[in-house]
């Protein structure tokens, strides 16, 4: 019923244009390679969506709108706006191809003026009458963003207005991300911009302007001197599209939590019946008919089609294809019969026009993450236009890390371990992940569980398989969309004739819940305390703790050989330094894994009366197993280094700093020379940001209060102390090593027993043992090193709260990791 009611709803109280068709975005490369109208004389008008007449002289655009409605509304469009020049910074949202948020604006006549309207979407009154309808419109305001005198009223009705100033407004809020991002209180410089006239598009399914915009700021943040020539002056140059609203023909879909699809439409119904939800979801997805809708398997009217920027390197580009078009696989599975494809960019097309579906390629200062989204009527939920951007140097990335595995002397030799080879692999994998974002699927963490690694929606790390002393890449990659995959475009896209769409997709879920597939989202896989069992990010095989136990032997096979056959051939030594970060940490994400199984609960996105609505604790033997994995990772024999490596990375480097460089090395306490004891502190950081994260100490006492022979706090902390606490026999070179894990522990318990995070019990537990730790330590033996560090420790472990907070202004909690995410590929979309 509530289906049927968003169904009906989907034009309600809506002026839609009359006879309407979706925009371009979806029509074949011929049809979607037309060009906008011949540019016209000075002053001449152009018509299309709407009329649109620039004044070059004056850096002013007019526009022609219609005659209003009833509701005195001259016309109704999907406003988006974006950037076709951002500022190269990665973490600020500014970059070349971003989207701004998509709006419905309706223009309206008031008196002289034309009023420029986001018309409120999410709040409605679906099936209603008109009081229902109008008292949910009055209590949920819309955004009146601009407003301009009219020029002229046509005989035909029609409205001439300057949209100039639309056009002039902080349309993607770069004021706002600017000062989010920490560079400074920006402010809009209006003399210091301009309407890019030759910019100016005009097609019959929508318009296209692009203004040039600059922001300045009396006090910039330093860093933006990294890459504008004047830090005080940000100029943008923003893209507005205007692109016909889709007519009614769509069909929504409701999102269900099992479908492993995004929805980001949100819909709250004031009108719905007692028995039906007041907030749902609709799922995102392209506009898709079948030539014959009767027919099981049948040709599409108009196949969706990606693009892919020319600015991509022929190479890049080809694998971007190559990769992409794994989708075409699971669309022909559902019934549609060439019904996707990616192809190179037009030569001359805009990669923003509102006609491509793009894949963007996107230069930054550094690497960072790429995303896929979509431009979707907020009404529906029906995806108008996909854009994803993949960073440039995602790409080097990868193949440093592959040339840190097996050499820098592999790259192009075409075999199975060649670093170039792997890294177009991984790029078919990341052009996959993000189009399948722009399809509307989201992230599938568990993925890599089971059905042989079953998405590309998963973050993949490469399988390298340590057989002996040698490395296998045999499977490092899979190719092609997986089996979760195929299920997701099946329930979001597919249909069958005669049967009920609603019954057919649960029917599907269903069936992929009785296979066994598994699906967890972000939400359940960032946070550092997750405890759901199956939600990582970059780790392989279906048990965790066994698949570690090989990440670690390839970790050694690497490290044991390490060197500067690892660069290239005149590369500076010091670029060692950044190369043997992802290698030393290459059981980072591994480690996630395993420490996910500890106090680990499988719940699942269940609807009532599925079967699976009741969540798991990891097994005790599962979870204590997982620990053991977790404290060998902290011993001093994992985290040394031969002596001539570590003289080979203090290797230093003349000349102006590399941004790119810098933020990727392990940060050190020895000056300019490298400090094995800051990347061994790295490491350990991997282990207890994961194990003693609070919300997964919490846990741990739940868990034994419902079970006492399940692993608890207790247990987890003394068996950290017995791991760090004593040298022992081990050799000097060692047992500093085993000291500096120590302290991270220390700083650790120090920083929970601050903080606020945990339980009553958990704090007394806690507290508890950072006494019998300080009390361990007191009994230390060894040299001078290592009484003297058992000392500082116990006092400050045993003694008053005073000594805890300065043990953590000294040793803080958050010891540096370099950045791992994105190594490789992902996103946050």
């Amino acid at each position: 019923m509530m289906l049927r009611k968003i169904l009906l709803a989907s034009a309600a109280g809506l002026v839609l244009a009359a006879g309407a068709a979706p925009v371009l975005a979806q029509t074949s490369s011929s049809a979607a390679s037309s060009t906008a109208t011949a540019a016209p004389a000075p002053g001449e008008w152009r018509n299309g969506l709407f009329g649109v007449r620039v004044d070059r002289q004056k850096g002013k655009a007019t526009v022609r709108l219609p005659a209003p409605g009833a509701d005195g509304v001259l016309g109704r469009y999907l406003y988006q706006p974006g950037l076709s020049a951002g500022v190269g910074m990665d973490g600020m949202g500014l970059d070349r191809s971003g989207l701004g948020q998509t709006q419905v604006v309706a223009f309206r006549k008031v008196g002289n003026r034309v009023f420029a309207e986001f018309e409120n979407h999410r709040f409605r009154a679906q099936n209603a009458d008109a009081d229902q309808v109008n008292a949910v419109a009055a209590s949920f305001s819309p955004s009146v963003v601009w407003s301009g005198e009219a020029i002229e009223t046509g005989a035909d009705g029609s409205v001439t207005v300057d949209i100039s100033g639309f056009l002039e407004r902080d349309a993607i809020n770069a004021v706002g991300r600017l000062k989010r991002a920490r560079l400074g209180a920006f402010k809009a410089a209006p003399t210091l911009g301009y309407l890019d006239a030759d910019q100016t598009l005009v097609f019959p399914d929508n318009v296209e302007f692009q203004t040039v915009q600059t922001y300045t700021s009396d006090e910039p943040g330093p860093e933006l001197s990294r890459v504008t020539p004047e830090s005080r002056s940000v100029t943008l140059a923003v893209r507005h599209s205007f692109i016909r609203l889709p007519d009614d023909g769509f069909r929504p879909v409701l999102h269900d939590p099992r479908s492993g699809t995004s929805a980001q439409v949100t819909v709250t119904d004031f009108a719905a019946d007692l028995d039906q939800p007041v907030v749902s979801r609709l799922a995102r997805r392209f506009r898709l008919e079948k030539t014959d809708p009767a027919a099981a398997r049948s040709p599409v009217r108009k196949p969706i089609v990606f693009y892919v920027d020319r600015a991509a390197p022929p190479a890049i580009r080809q694998a971007l294809i190559e990769g992409g078009n794994w989708w075409a696989q699971a669309f022909d599975r559902a019934g549609y019969i060439d019904a996707f494809r990616v192809e190179v960019l037009p030569e001359g097309a805009h990669p923003m026009d509102a006609r491509y579906n793009i894949i963007s390629w996107v230069h930054r200062e550094t690497r960072g993450w790429s995303t896929g989204t979509s431009v979707n009527d907020p009404r529906t939920g029906e995806i108008v236009r996909g854009v994803v951007q993949l960073g440039s140097l995602r790409d080097r990335q990868d193949k440093m890390i592959f040339e840190g595995l097996v050499g820098a002397a592999r790259s192009g030799t075409g075999a199975e371990d060649d670093p170039d080879r792997l890294a177009y692999h991984r790029l078919r994998h990341l052009s996959a992940h993000e189009i399948g974002h722009a399809l509307g699927i989201s992230h599938n963490f568990a993925a890599s569980t089971f059905e042989g690694r079953a998405s590309v929606m998963d973050y993949p790390a490469p399988w390298v398989i340590a057989d002996g002393d040698r490395l296998d890449f045999s499977q490092a990659y899979t190719t092609g969309v997986g089996a979760w995959d195929r299920y997701v475009i099946d329930w979001l896209y597919g249909d069958a004739p005669g049967q009920d769409p609603a019954a057919r997709r649960a029917a599907l879920a269903a069936e992929v819940q009785g296979k066994g597939y598994r699906f967890v989202n972000d939400d359940d896989t960032r946070p550092l305390g997750s405890l759901q069992p199956y939600g990582a990010m970059w780790d392989n095989g279906t048990d965790p703790t066994a698949e570690f136990a090989n990440t670690l032997a390839v970790r050694r096979i690497a490290l044991s050989r390490f060197g500067l056959a690892n660069l290239p051939a005149g590369a500076p030594a010091s670029d060692l330094r950044r190369v043997i970060v992802p290698i030393y940490l290459y059981h980072r994400y591994q480690t996630t894994a395993v420490g996910r199984q500890v106090a680990g609960v499988d719940y699942g996105y269940a609807v009532s009366g599925d079967g699976h609505e009741r969540a798991e604790v990891v097994p005790a033997d599962k979870q204590r197993a997982a620990l053991e994995a977790l404290m060998q990772a902290l011993s001093p024999v994992e985290l040394d280094l031969r002596d001539d490596l570590i003289d080979l990375l203090s290797s230093g480097q003349s000349g102006n700093a590399d941004r790119q460089t810098e933020i990727e090395l392990f940060e050190g306490r020895t000056d300019a020379v490298f400090d094995p004891s800051s990347a061994a502190a790295a490491a350990s950081e991997v282990v207890f940001e994961t194990l003693l994260a609070p919300a997964r100490l919490n846990r741990l006492v739940e868990q034994q209060r419902r079970d006492p022979g399940q692993l608890g706090l207790a247990e987890v902390l003394d068996r950290v102390a017995t791991a760090v606490g004593s040298t022992g026999s081990l050799s000097p070179r060692q047992a500093e090593l085993r000291r500096v894990v120590r302290a991270r522990y220390a700083a650790y318990l120090a920083a929970l027993i601050q903080g606020k995070d945990l339980s009553s019990t958990a704090q007394g537990v806690v507290r508890d043992s950072a006494r019998r730790f300080g009390e361990q330590l007191k009994r230390c033996r060894g040299d001078r090193l290592e009484t003297a560090q058992c000392a500082y420790l116990a006092e400050v472990l045993t003694g008053s709260p005073e000594a805890l907070k300065a043990l953590s202004e000294t040793l803080p909690v958050a010891q540096p990791v370099p950045p791992g995410a994105p190594i490789g590929g992902g996103d946050w979309s």
